[in-house]
């Protein structure tokens, strides 16, 4: 199957089931989501491998065991890529990419890895060439002050402070959205991120708790 982009019948169902999350609309709408709305997002994340990495679709259902929200399902999409992640909802598409929540080893490292002239000054160079690419940065939480042992007028507290880092850009929905434009746009994103993963890669690593698992 190849890409051609998602149908207004995309946003149709996800406007249906804002107002009614049940099995019941999902069930009489089931086909629409396999066709319209997951078939679609593997056929881009199929073309798209060999250049980010391995694709893995979240499932449509909501982990609701300890949650207040009882509702079902998501009201969106959404899809991993290498270190990349692709979502799209009735609001339109988003794309980020990095690491949105540091565990704790890995938090210290980006730190430490801050801290230093080198990678800390070779970090902020990526961050500025991003936000003039027209992304944002952001994570999963950010301190109000300097993290303990930093100094508060830190020459770059900004990041320091920040317990994730990812690259983020939402477009609302636009008529491209139902070509193979949307794909492109999705590249533009992984792109101009690619910097930063590799930063994060040399410099951060993965969870020792997954290192430990991996060995």
């Amino acid at each position: 199957m190849t890409f051609h982009g998602w149908t207004d019948a995309v946003l149709d169902f996800y406007d249906g089931l804002e107002v009614d999350n049940s099995k019941g609309y999902w069930q009489a709408h089931k086909n629409v989501y396999e066709e319209q709305v997951r078939g679609p997002m593997q056929a881009l994340l199929a073309e798209l491998a060999d250049e980010f990495g391995a694709a893995k679709m979240f499932r449509p259902n909501r982990d609701i065991r300890f949650s207040n929200d009882k509702t079902p399902y998501k009201t969106n999409v959404g899809a991993m890529l290498g270190h990349g992640y692709v979502q799209l909802s009735a609001e339109g598409l988003a794309v980020g990419c990095g690491t949105y929540s540091f565990a704790t080893d890995q938090l210290a490292r980006y730190r430490r890895a801050v801290a230093l002239d080198l990678p800390g000054e070779a970090l902020a160079k990526i961050v500025d060439d991003v936000r003039s690419a027209g992304l944002t940065i952001a994570a999963a939480g950010t301190l109000t002050a300097a993290p303990r042992g930093y100094p508060k007028d830190h020459p770059r507290i900004e990041l320091l402070r920040m317990k994730g880092l990812v690259t983020w850009k939402e477009w609302p929905v636009e008529p491209w959205l139902a070509t193979p434009e949307a794909k492109d746009k999705v590249i533009a994103v992984l792109r101009a991120s690619a910097p930063l993963v590799q930063w994060l890669e040399t410099h951060v690593g993965a969870p020792e708790a997954e290192r430990s698992y991996r060995d």
